[in-house]
C-alpha cells in the first residue's frame, strides 16, 4: 500500500488545502543564459540592512556556491529568492519573464526553484520511497491526491532520482533510521522529485562525515547541467571540492566573485572572512 492509499482513511473528501493546488509552471526565457537576476536588492530589519544594493547573476546549469560571515546575507538573499521575504527595493527575475517578487512562496515553488534547508526536513514515519512520492509534481488538491495511483513514468521517475541520491537499498527503509547524510540526500531526491530547475541548497556539510561530504559533492556535482545548484557553506574544504564559481557575501552585497583560489586571494575577503 502506498502512503497516499494509507492516508485515505483519514481524510476527508471535502478537505481543501489552497497551498497544495498546483500552478503550472511557466517556460522559463534563457536567452541570455541567465537562470537568476537579483539586481540592486536592499532589505532592511528595523534599520540593519540585511541586503544592501545586492546584484548577482546564476547561469543556467551552474553549480555556484555562496560564502561569507554570519551576518552577510546568505539567508536572506535565499529567502527573497523563495518569496519567504520581501525586498524594499530592486528586483528578482528567475529567467527572463517570471518575477519572482509578484509571486508567493507555493507559485515560485511550483515555477520551478526549489530549496533545502540546513536541516533536513523529511517524513520520518515513511519510508524513503514514501518520501519520494509525497515530494511528487502533480496535482496535490486532497481528492486527487487520494484517488491516484502512480503511472509506470511515476515509478521510473521514482527509482531514478533513488539511483541518483543513493538510497536505492533504503527505499523500504523509514526516514528516520537513515543517517544524517542519507536524510540530506533523501531531502534533495525530494525536490528532484518536484523538476526544479534552480536548487538552492544551504549548508549541506553541516554534522556530516567526511565520507557523507564527499558523496555530498559528487551528488551537487552530478545535478549541476541538468539544473542550476546554489550553495551557501561555510566548510572551505568542501567548497574547493565543489566550486567552479564562488560569491562572497559581506554586509548584504557581493564583496568578491571569481574561483576559489582567486577569492582565498582576494585581500578583502581574507580581512572580512577567511581571516577570521
Amino acid at each position: 500500500m502506498s502512503v497516499l492509499e494509507s492516508m485515505r482513511g483519514f481524510m476527508r473528501r471535502d478537505q481543501v488545502f489552497d497551498f497544495l493546488i498546483p500552478v503550472v509552471p511557466p517556460d522559463l526565457d534563457l536567452t541570455h543564459g541567465v537562470i537568476l537576476y537579483l539586481e540592486n536588492l536592499t532589505v532592511s530589519f528595523d534599520g540593519f540592512k540585511a541586503i544592501n544594493d545586492l546584484n548577482l547573476y546564476i547561469d543556467d546549469g551552474e553549480l555556484r556556491c555562496i560564502i561569507g560571515p554570519n551576518g552577510a546575507g546568505k539567508t536572506t538573499m535565499m529567502d527573497i529568492i523563495t518569496g519567504k521575504t520581501k525586498p524594499d527595493s530592486g528586483s528578482a527575475w528567475f529567467g527572463q519573464e517570471i518575477n519572482l517578487l509578484a509571486m508567493d512562496e507555493p507559485e515560485i515553488a511550483a515555477a520551478g526553484i526549489g530549496r533545502k534547508f540546513q536541516k533536513p526536513t523529511v517524513f520520518e514515519h515513511h519510508r524513503v520511497i514514501d518520501n519520494l512520492e509525497l515530494a511528487m509534481t502533480g496535482d496535490k488538491r486532497v481528492w486527487p491526491t487520494l484517488t491516484a495511483s502512480l503511472s509506470d513514468e511515476q515509478r521510473d521517475r521514482m527509482d531514478e532520482v533513488l539511483q541518483t541520491i543513493g538510497l536505492e537499498r533504503q527505499a523500504g527503509n523509514l526516514a528516520g533510521s537513515l543517517s544524517h547524510g542519507q536524510k540530506q540526500w533523501l531531502e534533495i531526491g525530494m525536490l528532484l522529485m518536484q523538476n526544479p530547475r534552480l536548487l538552492l541548497v544551504d549548508e549541506p556539510a553541516a554534522g556530516m562525515t567526511h565520507q557523507e561530504m564527499d558523496r555530498t559533492a559528487e551528488l551537487l556535482t552530478s545535478l549541476a547541467g541538468a539544473h542550476s545548484v546554489v550553495v551557501v557553506e561555510h566548510d572551505m574544504d568542501f567548497v574547493r571540492s565543489i566550486a567552479n564559481k564562488v560569491t562572497v557575501l559581506h554586509q548584504g552585497s557581493v564583496l568578491a566573485e571569481g574561483t576559489m583560489d582567486e577569492v582565498q586571494n582576494n585581500q578583502q575577503v581574507i580581512e572580512v572572512y577567511l581571516g577570521e
